[in-house]
């Protein structure tokens, strides 16, 4: 059987299920190529960091399924994704990946729409007459 190294990474309303095996670094974001699921090259560089940081850029194959957010937060949560199974594979890695902050879950969101008020905190316009 082949070793698996299962994490959920978050950021903001992006919701990454990561899957990491032994291999020779293939990425698969929602079973497309990593270079074709994200074109921009900041999202694939913020992406492989976690890798890159701990030297493990072609051991392992990645499979990740992602959810929810726009681009950036995707990213945010295949990286804090990644970094969370790598720490599962090895436990030697948590030291250097949390030095670097890939560790940290970033939750801010956008803030609910309240009833009564334009938006989430901004009134309609008061009159006194």
């Amino acid at each position: 059987m082949i070793e698996e190294y299962r994490a959920t990474g978050r950021r903001k309303t992006a919701v990454a299920q990561v899957r990491l095996m032994l291999g020779k670094g293939k990425i698969e974001v929602n079973e497309k190529p990593l270079k074709n699921y994200f074109g921009v090259g900041a999202f694939i560089n913020q992406v492989e960091s976690p890798l890159a940081d701990t030297n493990s850029l072609g051991k392992y194959d990645i499979i990740i399924k992602v959810n929810g957010g726009g681009d950036v937060g995707q990213a945010g949560a295949i990286r804090h994704g990644i970094a969370r199974a790598l720490i599962k594979a090895d436990g030697s890695l948590k030291d250097p990946l949390k030095e670097k902050a890939h560790l940290t879950r970033d939750d801010r969101m956008k803030e609910r729409k309240k009833y009564g008020r334009a938006g989430a905190r901004k009134r309609f316009q008061f009159s006194k007459r």
